[in-house]
């Protein structure tokens, strides 16, 4: 139980990609996190690419960064929809201004984009948005995990096992990266 007592702030929208949200979700809580999902809502009901359902604990202006060890944005359709509400854009920064690990999947790289925290990272994502990220000023590479100071990213679900050994790797850690 190596994250016992850790803190881990996930956010979700609908259509987040099924396997991304829960695979990493799953792995943190058997380590012994408490994951908190956030959404526009406490207590809504969101659903996933392929139907699987997820329900929030917490709605994003009510949370505070200070209160977790780490953060997790999930991929699929979800991001672009993140990264448009401003409590998700400021909780971003402030975990990366803390040097608290971020791990993000996929298409998840959307919101650090938006959240402006990208320049001069190297990262990974799904190839759809490999130009986004270079746009934004990271350097993209195609592997399933990297791993760059406090960001964790990876490509898609079939690199879920390495991304999340790695997002527990660093939340095992002295907490920041």
């Amino acid at each position: 139980m190596e994250l016992m007592g850790k803190r881990i702030l996930a956010f979700t929208e609908e259509e987040f990609e099924d396997l991304e949200m829960w695979y990493p979700v799953l792995r943190l809580r058997e380590s012994g996190a408490q994951v908190v999902i956030a959404a526009t809502e406490a207590g809504k009901v969101l659903h996933g690419k392929y139907g699987v359902p997820i329900t929030s604990d917490a709605a994003f202006d009510d949370v505070s960064s200070a209160d977790y060890d780490g953060l997790y944005v999930p991929g699929g359709w979800a991001p672009d929809k993140l990264r448009r509400y401003p409590h998700v854009l400021r909780l971003t920064r402030e975990f990366h201004e803390a040097g608290k690990p971020i791990a993000q999947i996929c298409h998840a790289g959307w919101v650090l984009i938006s959240a402006g925290i990208v320049k001069g990272y190297t990262m990974t994502s799904t190839p759809g948005i490999k130009d986004d990220l270079e746009n934004a000023g990271a350097t993209w590479i195609d592997e399933e995990v990297v791993i760059d100071r406090n960001i964790i990213s990876g490509r898609r679900p079939p690199d879920l096992p390495a991304f999340s050994k790695a997002f527990v790797d660093a939340l095992a850690g002295a907490g920041r990266v």
